[in-house]
């Protein structure tokens, strides 16, 4: 049976309100900043719900003893952020992965067998940038079920293109716009990320 990319866009009112807000071209950068980490938030928050190891736990309360659930704390997580349009994905999703050992500047020279890794990119429109991320993850052993995706925003050409090369792969996101134009940008989009969230690069002299 043929495998199909898995894109997850979950139906929650907070995740369309501040894409929303995020969509808005009047909307200034400290507020699209805010739209950027209540979106790692709550994404992450879907991305961890039937992924993240967990274990059945007995406990014993002020006044009686009951089973709950523990995640499951020997597992290790990796959160890689891609800087620096995902730098404020990240300081959402940190909200729910408090444990997570944070990499930046790149994937690290070996990853452990068993962790989990959770990638994180402002948007994916072509896909070229998510697909060399998954080669380099492929060569240090990370296979797809121990990886998640979170994005703001996708393409369907990028997603078509993830689609041939990783189908296995889960990615969630807060939804998929159909189009780029003619310079690549995904339409109708959020325009050019690290500017609307007021992120300066320094330029090559």
């Amino acid at each position: 049976m043929a495998k199909t990319l898995r894109v997850v866009v979950p139906p929650h009112p907070l995740i369309a309100h501040w894409l929303t807000v995020l969509r808005h071209q009047g909307t200034p950068a400290p507020l699209c900043r805010t739209a950027m980490e209540e979106l790692g938030r709550w994404l992450t928050y879907e991305a961890l719900r039937d992924w993240l190891p967990h274990r059945r736990d007995t406990v014993q309360t002020p006044l009686a003893s009951t089973e709950g659930t523990v995640i499951e704390a020997g597992v290790p997580l990796l959160a890689v952020p891609i800087l620096p349009g995902a730098l404020h994905l990240w300081e959402g999703a940190r909200q729910v992965l408090p444990s997570a050992e944070l990499c930046l500047g790149g994937l690290p020279e070996a990853i452990e067998t068993q962790a989990g890794v959770v990638l994180l990119l402002d948007q994916i429109s072509q896909g070229d940038d998510l697909i060399d991320l998954l080669r380099s993850l492929e060569r240090l052993g990370v296979e797809a079920p121990r990886l998640r995706v979170i994005t703001t925003l996708t393409a369907s050409p990028g997603l078509k293109r993830i689609g041939e090369t990783y189908p296995e792969i889960t990615i969630h996101t807060a939804c998929i716009d159909a189009e780029l134009d003619e310079q690549q940008r995904i339409l109708p989009g959020i325009g050019d990320p690290l500017q609307r969230l007021g992120i300066r690069t320094s330029q090559a002299t």
